[in-house]
């Protein structure tokens, strides 16, 4: 850690004395701020994706913001310093989407002396046995939104499609749209198929320009094996939130729920079919927009990551509307909830 904020203040140092504010990604005052919090470092990265997840979090006697520089802007996010549960912390929301999340998570570590990432917000449940309420911690994420989706016609064996995928794609099964025709077997369905694809992702300690492939993201075994603490004294001493007000309350008492495996993709899913395909090909349990896209960016940078989402729908799969319009900030709130427990477990 001492070596790569050595690099970072080397880094800025050069930045601020070669080039002009304009071919920085930030003027010459944020990043001489940089370089003054990064002195008072490291810190646990925590990544948010929108205001309303945030907010929770950014109340008085939950983040206690720095005296000396409370914020950093850079390249359009804003980096918020201070602290939770008494632990030094560097907050940021990314905005909607992989690629945000991404970019953000990214900038996140480049600037600043980060030991770890925490990621949260909400999700849809693509499993039975969660409930809107409960928060989970899963133990895998994949990212399910890079496609090749075939011309009409091809199938299988096509041998562009095998060229492209290879046989890994080929043990993860692939969308066959027919299969959902209604009523079944009832006409041809010229979007065909849809093939997933791995991740290619270029790790700092790997050779330049040469990839690897990544579709099952690990979180950080010590932080995993960490958060487990909360199975047995988290519903005691801090129970989740069960009621938005005295007549719109949960059906089930919400729980933390482990041993999962996520999904993100640029979808939000509302959608009964793709959502049993998501369960059935792929055991996948919750369903996101930006998990995966930290899980991967934190893997390429070797940087520890968890994330936590609190389930505020069943992604399409009541007869209902669905469940966020009601719900979304009453999860966002039992995210917040685990997070400051799972920060107070981190050694100070």
């Amino acid at each position: 850690m001492e070596s790569s904020f050595i690099s970072t203040l080397v880094l800025l140092c050069i930045l601020l004395v070669s080039h002009g504010a304009s071919a920085l990604p930030a003027n010459k005052t944020a990043l001489k701020q940089v370089v003054i919090i990064n002195k008072k470092g490291p810190y646990l990265g925590v990544v948010v994706p929108n205001p309303f997840e945030l907010g929770p979090l950014m109340v008085p006697g939950v983040f206690k913001p720095s005296v000396h520089i409370p914020f950093v802007d850079l390249g359009g996010r804003r980096f918020h310093i201070g602290r939770v549960a008494d632990r030094k912390v560097i907050v940021v929301m990314t905005g909607l989407s992989m690629l945000n999340a991404g970019i953000t998570t990214q900038q996140l570590l480049d600037f600043f002396a980060i030991t770890g990432i925490v990621h949260y917000g909400i999700a849809g449940s693509t499993n039975s046995s969660l409930h809107v309420g409960d928060v989970t911690i899963p133990k895998f994420w994949s990212h399910t939104g890079l496609w090749n989706w075939q011309r009409f016609g091809q199938g299988p064996n096509d041998p562009l499609s095998l060229e492209v995928n290879g046989d890994f794609t080929r043990k993860l099964g692939f969308l066959h749209f027919g299969d959902n025709n209604v009523p079944e077997g009832s006409a041809t369905n010229l979007l065909n198929n849809v093939w997933y694809q791995p991740e290619e992702i270029f790790p700092v300690t790997g050779t330049p320009e040469v990839r690897q492939h990544a579709f099952l993201v690990q979180v950080d075994p010590h932080f995993y094996g960490l958060s487990h603490q909360l199975k047995c004294d988290a519903l005691q001493d801090l129970p989740l939130q069960s009621c938005i007000n005295s007549t719109s309350c949960l059906s089930s008492k919400p729980k933390i729920v482990f041993d999962l495996h996520g999904a993100s993709a640029n979808v939000f899913l509302d959608n009964a079919a793709y959502r049993s395909f998501l369960s059935t090909k792929f055991s996948i349990s919750l369903v996101d927009m930006e998990s995966a896209a930290v899980a991967l960016v934190s893997l390429q940078n070797e940087v520890p990551f968890i994330a936590i989402r609190s389930m505020s729908d069943l992604a399409g799969g009541s007869v209902h509307s669905n469940e966020a319009i009601v719900f979304g900030g009453l999860a966002a709130q039992n995210a917040v909830d685990v997070v400051v427990k799972f920060i107070k477990l981190l050694p100070k």
